[in-house]
């Protein structure tokens, strides 16, 4: 368990307004725009693409699904840190000190923890994980560039003494290679099989664990899923199997499972599907009833001969309107990603079923012959609300039928 070592350790706090401001720290964008700020984290230099997320509560959450892999994250809202870190708040798979965000970007100077649950301070805990911060910097300026060019590449740089060659911090970032063409997922899967049992947290008792043995029998492929899609998993009564990204069909098929669920992850679709999607489309082959979210969704659209397209400034957040098709409710869901399904890609055996109310861009799919259907948000909730927690029953119905989910005509 990580400790707080005092909020005067901590390289967080606005110089006085007497002194002279040095900067700590350094947000160098591909273009050459150097944003200033202060350490947080780990020192040293990391890279990757500039993203923005919406969300006013579960920065831990986000900081540890690994869909960010590859990417540095500004958070919109200001107060990032204020209830600190804790134990039971992480969503890799992998518990160790690692993550697939490369840098967090952060408004205000991080106050001492004032929650309860908390363990350790937000900067000792992202150097443990060796994420690079920077705070006091204006993320609506930011914000605002992202909606306007997309998200850039960058570098992040922490050094307690200020002692940066931007020269070569430019350089470095106007030389990376942007996210399309990218497969991220090894550094995030499974590195072997193994059993899922843990459900859902509750306040006084933490989180549950159901038998074993039990339930329907779900293979999950891990392309960087998170705990919290796994525990709801369990809480609908299924037996999980988690399983590497590059695990054959016949490997899945030799499980016989009920189910198959494709979990959530980083970079770009197309990369991932080299080896992804022939194992789906075996699998959709087969009958085999199918769940996926996020990337999981836009490798089934893939797998139907359908593609992927790169999005300006994505979506990351948990404050999405989302339209259920099927049943004609709005929905505020939780999204994470950049690339999306184009749905004029699509076969007819895949009726869209979800929609979002921001952009109009396709955020669910149902094959009206095969029993599989698909969704690009994050149902899980974590962070985030619970309007689409529905989705897992969905699941588990789909599996005791054997038959698709009906879906609206086109």
């Amino acid at each position: 368990m990580l400790q707080d070592d005092g909020a005067s350790a901590h390289p967080t706090a606005e110089p006085a307004p007497w002194s002279e401001p040095v900067a700590t720290a350094l947000l160098v964008l591909a273009d050459g725009t150097i944003l200033e700020g202060f350490g947080i984290g780990q020192t040293g230099v990391a890279d990757g693409e500039v993203c923005f997320n919406t969300a006013m509560t579960g920065y831990q959450e986000i900081l540890t699904d690994p869909s960010y892999a590859g990417q540095i994250v500004t958070f919109t809202f200001p107060h990032i840190g204020n209830v600190g870190t804790n134990d039971e708040d992480l969503e890799s798979l992998d518990a160790a000190p690692a993550s697939g965000v490369r840098g967090a970007v952060i408004a205000s100077a991080v106050t001492k923890p004032s929650s309860w649950r908390s363990s350790s301070h937000l900067d000792g805990w992202l150097r443990a994980r060796g994420i690079v911060g920077i705070t006091g910097v204006d993320t609506r300026a930011l914000t605002a560039l992202i909606r306007d060019k997309g998200m850039p590449n960058a570098v992040i740089a922490n050094d307690p003494n200020g002692q940066f060659d931007r020269e070569a911090l430019k350089a470095r970032a106007a030389a990376l290679a942007p996210m399309e063409g990218l497969d991220l997922v090894p550094p995030v899967t499974s590195r072997e099989t193994s059993e899922w049992s843990e459900t859902v947290w509750a306040l006084g008792n933490g989180y549950g664990k159901r038998a074993p043995g039990t339930g329907l029998k779900v293979v999950a492929i891990d392309y960087g899923v998170k705990r919290n899609i796994l525990r709801l998993l369990a809480e609908a009564g299924c037996d999980v199997t988690v399983v590497p990204a590059t695990t054959k069909a016949e490997e899945i098929l030799a499980m016989k499972p009920d189910g198959v669920f494709l979990s959530n992850g980083p970079g770009d679709p197309a990369a991932t599907g080299e080896y992804a999607v022939p194992v789906i489309r075996k699998l959709l082959d087969e009958k085999v009833p199918t769940f996926g979210i996020c990337l999981g969704h836009q490798l089934m659209g893939l797998a139907l001969g359908g593609r992927t397209v790169k999005m300006g400034q994505g979506h990351h957040g948990a404050n999405h309107p989302v339209k259920d098709k099927t049943t004609g409710k709005v929905e505020i869901v939780s999204m994470n990603h950049g690339f999306a399904v184009d749905p004029a890609s699509l076969p007819a055996s895949a009726v869209e079923t979800h929609v979002s109310l921001f952009d109009g861009s396709n955020c669910g799919l149902s094959l009206t012959d095969r029993p599989a259907f698909s969704v690009q948000h994050h149902p899980e909730a974590s962070p985030g609300p619970r309007d689409s927690h529905y989705l897992f029953e969905r699941f588990v119905a789909l599996m005791r039928s054997g038959k698709p989910e009906s879906a609206p005509q086109a």
